[in-house]
């Protein structure tokens, strides 16, 4: 049985959240969070909160052991982008694309 969360619109680029969400497949809950809470990445934090609702989901939802929880799977899809114009020289406009993401873990008893 597995449990899972998700956070949406994150505004970080899926790109920097999928290089910190490599390191958690296949950890135990506990060890996952351990690993964020001395990350130096600013979204550490906020991966650390859909983990910790995951957990929980799994305990209340499924009636699961917290002890023996893994994070199975942990993936980042891509939300919408904010499209934003910053003036140049010249007369002349260009973009800025300000990138969402939407991050999902699951939880669950490894077999």
């Amino acid at each position: 049985m597995q449990a899972r969360a998700t956070a949406k619109m994150l505004r970080v680029s899926p790109r920097k959240v999928r290089l910190l969400l490599k390191e958690l497949k296949g950890k135990r809950v506990d060890e996952a969070m351990t690993l964020l809470r001395f990350s130096p990445k600013p979204i550490a934090r906020d991966v650390a909160k859909v983990v910790k609702s995951a957990a929980a989901n799994a305990e209340n939802n499924l009636n699961l052991s917290g002890r023996d929880l893994r994070v199975l799977a942990a993936y980042a899809d891509q939300g919408p982008t904010l499209k934003r114009y910053k003036p140049r020289s010249r007369g002349r406009v260009s973009p800025i694309l300000r990138r969402t993401s939407h991050v999902t873990i699951v939880v669950g008893e490894k077999e």
